[in-house]
């Protein structure tokens, strides 16, 4: 079975942790930094990956924790 990915992504002024696919957030936080650290945390547990977003949206990192689906060739 797929593992669920993590996004973290602006809410506001604040930042979000939240499931793939899911419109609710599991937790809003003060800054980004401590967004990721949740993130990073929860996805080493549950072995998936980590989106982290910017302030425009667009995604600008992305880490894998357990089997990496898409490993790199060589």
């Amino acid at each position: 079975m797929a593992q669920k990915g993590l996004h973290v992504t602006p809410k506001g002024e604040k930042w979000a942790v939240r499931s793939a696919g899911s419109t609710r957030a599991a937790r809003v936080v003060e800054t980004q930094k401590e967004a990721i650290s949740i993130a990073k945390e929860r996805a080493k547990r549950e072995g998936s990956e980590m989106y982290v977003h910017g302030r425009d949206g667009r995604i600008r990192e992305r880490s894998t924790y357990g089997k990496d689906p898409y490993p790199p060739k060589g």
